[in-house]
């Protein structure tokens, strides 16, 4: 069978790609095919066979400017070939659902969410005299619409949906009227149930072996990387922030606290050993599902996370975290205080990272696809 996988732009890394990765162990022929790709930041995307983006590629301009490509996506995905292909994976939180196959192909669609600047979180990218908000560039009233408009055409072309949490599948029924079935994204469990280097070089005199509140995070404003650093400061207490960003520089210049610590990216050796040194993971924004979450408890760390997203999925109030009903500064302090009261046993955390594995992954996917075909 040959196989497909359609992704929205390859020129990042996160969760998604993650993702990606796993879907090419399952299927190592398969080329991926995208609407931009830059080699230099998306250096992942090498163990593919092959890359092959779309007539956009000859901007390169582009490339590196998601915030421009929106009103051309659609064209973009609907001109890619892939007649050669008996089963095609689209891997979207944007147009890459909306390719069209032949007749005979199976079109699976893993949804990361319905288009977040269009549906969920509109406001939050475009401000309330309907102008783009955080640079959103191109994006007018009668580019929404048609947008919109082919949004929902396209979310009717796979055979199957596939959404990644319970918030998600709720999303796809409400924007695209559309069922989808459940399959949580894969997390190297085991990678973080190993402890590797020593966190006390974090620095000795602020951050002491579980003493601080950890933040893994893009630093984008839909994050509110901001709300939790108030917060912590008003606590106290100290807080390491790990992530880089286009907020990175205004936090770091705006929020000169002697308790924040700013680490920028990290490895993920380094990653572990942070996730193993702190008292908890602290998650102030809604994720469609939230993989650092899981990581954390395979590390034996529990999450303050907001009560919203997939957060709903991967934590349990006062198991292995505590959920905290509003993004505001105040619940969020209220969540740390009553954590601080309370004791979390390290095997169930464990325990619930387990449900959201690699291996369970890689067996759902297979047998969701040995039923469709």
């Amino acid at each position: 069978m040959k196989t497909a996988i359609v992704y929205d732009r390859v020129n990042k890394w996160g969760g998604a790609e993650r993702v990606l990765l796993t879907l090419h162990e399952l299927f190592p022929d398969a080329p991926i095919y995208t609407s931009v790709y830059s080699p230099e930041k998306a250096t992942w995307a090498k163990v593919f066979p092959e890359v092959i983006p779309s007539f956009l590629q000859n901007i390169p301009c582009l490339r590196d400017k998601h915030e421009y490509l929106a009103p051309f996506m659609p064209i973009a995905f609907e001109s890619l070939n892939l007649t050669r292909s008996d089963l095609v994976i689209s891997v979207t939180s944007e147009a890459a659902k909306g390719v069209i196959t032949k007749p005979g192909t199976l079109h699976v669609c893993y949804c990361l969410t319905p288009t977040r600047y269009l549906w969920s979180h509109f406001d939050t990218y475009f401000s309330a005299r309907g102008g783009p908000a955080f640079g959103w560039k191109g994006i007018t009233k009668p580019v929404v619409t048609y947008l919109r408009s082919w949004d929902k055409i396209a979310a009717q072309r796979p055979d199957v949906v596939i959404a990644i949490s319970t918030a998600v599948q709720d999303r796809i029924k409400k924007y695209y009227n559309r069922g989808s079935e459940i399959i949580y994204p894969p997390v190297d469990i085991e990678k973080f149930q190993r402890k590797s280097v020593d966190t006390t070089s974090l620095r000795s005199d602020v951050v002491k072996q579980r003493r601080y509140f950890l933040i893994v995070s893009r630093l984008v404003p839909y994050k509110k990387v901001d709300l939790a650093i108030e917060a912590f400061n008003e606590l106290g207490l100290p807080l390491v922030v790990v992530g880089t960003g286009s907020e990175e520089k205004k936090y770091k210049f705006k929020y000169k606290f002697k308790n924040i610590i700013f680490k920028g990216f990290v490895d993920d050796e380094e990653l572990v050993s942070l996730y193993w040194g702190a008292r908890a993971l602290i998650m102030p924004q809604e994720e469609d599902f939230g993989i650092v979450a899981v990581e954390a408890q395979a590390a034996g760390c529990p999450v303050i996370a907001y009560a919203k997203g997939g957060a709903s999925d991967t934590v349990i109030n006062s198991e292995t975290g505590v959920l905290f009903d509003t993004q505001s500064k105040n619940s969020l302090c209220n969540a740390v205080n009553t954590f601080n009261l309370m004791i979390f046993d390290r095997d169930k955390l464990i325990k619930n990272a387990e449900k959201f594995s690699t291996r369970r992954f890689k067996k759902e996917f297979v047998d969701l696809i040995n039923i469709k075909v």
